[in-house]
């Protein structure tokens, strides 16, 4: 069963991984707290599935501004690197590495998160999406447009980001540049219609991303950062793939070549039989190392690492009710199901409780 493509080790820029299987990304919603700090149970949590060969935190908040779902822990406090530096100890000490993914919404956020501020986006464009607020569900507002001045002081929130993450013990730091977040709605000609530096072209609205990018590579190395991107997201009004916006993901993959990152990782498509036509798309454009996300099974993450399309397979939902995910592998242990009454929602129950595979 080791020699499964899963289960071999691989080289991520600066990160020595003893299996391909990494955890993805999942917000849980469990800091509930004023100060937004990672909490012991946090710990817990990250360090039972320190068996992944690597694992990137929840989408993690860059700054009070940044917020747009509730329970979501920052990192832009003294309180809260102290929280992580509890995770990362955890994580270390039980063998695993773990990546700090840094969040913000932009306009996707809502006034309820903001102390009754609009939000900002790259424009004066409502995204048609929903904000997760104290009170439920709320559909989002046309946001105010960044102004040069904010721009540049999101930018530095990123990069203390960055300086806390180090601070924290992480092993390096990933930008969540995916679905319906604030990078991408620059990175979207239908929400960024800026004139200026920031947008008019495909490739000024990539330099958001770009600038972000450069700012915590320079306190990390790029070999140890990563970037998550959703070419084919989706979602409300403003988010539809489309022969346009694909080809400008095709030109930004291309430019991600130059900054020599850690991985790139990136969502695929929920449609099986499309899914290594996709990735094959990203890697001919791409030549450093691939991460590929979305609903894959241990049997599909085997046949693309195979087919040798990527270099490692992220798995999101299957770390919840598996914390054992790769000795499940490993065994041919099947999988449990998670209780996704519990996913958002709840202390230890769905979150820590669910056990290691136990032979009858």
């Amino acid at each position: 069963m080791t020699t499964q493509p899963l289960l071999q080790p691989v080289r991520l820029g600066a990160l020595e991984l003893p299996n391909s299987v990494v955890m993805a990304p999942m917000t849980r919603a469990r800091a509930q707290n004023a100060e937004l700090a990672p909490t012991d149970l946090m710990a817990t949590y990250y360090a039972q599935r320190a068996g992944a060969g690597l694992i990137v935190t929840e989408g993690t908040w860059v700054s009070a501004d940044a917020i747009g779902f509730v329970n979501v822990p920052g990192i832009y406090t003294d309180a809260q690197v102290s929280g992580w530096a509890k995770v990362t100890g955890a994580v270390h000490e039980a063998g695993g590495r773990i990546m700090s993914q840094f969040g913000h919404v932009g306009a996707a956020s809502h006034p309820s998160h903001l102390g009754g501020r609009l939000p900002a986006g790259p424009s004066a464009v409502n995204p048609g999406e929903k904000s997760f607020t104290p009170t439920g569900p709320k559909d989002t507002l046309t946001p105010r447009a960044y102004t040069a001045a904010e721009i540049a002081d999101t930018i530095a929130d990123y990069r203390r980001a960055a300086q806390n993450a180090r601070r924290a013990g992480f092993d390096g730091v990933e930008l969540h540049a995916q679905g319906s977040h604030l990078i991408p709605q620059f990175l979207n000609p239908r929400l960024n219609r800026r004139t200026d530096a920031y947008g008019g072209s495909g490739e000024k609205r990539a330099r958001f991303l770009l600038d972000i990018l450069e700012a915590v590579s320079d306190v990390w190395g790029g070999d140890r950062v990563s970037v998550k991107l959703s070419p084919g997201w989706t979602s409300g009004t403003a988010f539809t793939a489309d022969e346009e916006t694909l080809a400008d993901y095709d030109s930004l993959l291309k430019k991600l070549n130059d900054s020599e990152l850690a991985y790139l990782h990136l969502l695929g498509t929920p449609v099986a039989a499309k899914r290594n036509a996709v990735f094959s798309r990203y890697r001919a454009h791409y030549q450093g190392n691939i991460v590929a996300n979305l609903g894959f099974s241990q049997e599909a993450g085997n046949d693309i690492l195979q087919a040798g399309i990527v270099d490692a397979v992220s798995f999101g939902a299957p770390f919840i009710a598996n914390p054992d995910l790769v000795e499940r592998f490993t065994q041919g242990h099947p999988p449990a199901e998670g209780n996704r009454d519990t996913y958002y929602a709840g202390h230890t129950e769905g979150y820590t409780d669910y056990p290691a595979f136990a032979a009858n």
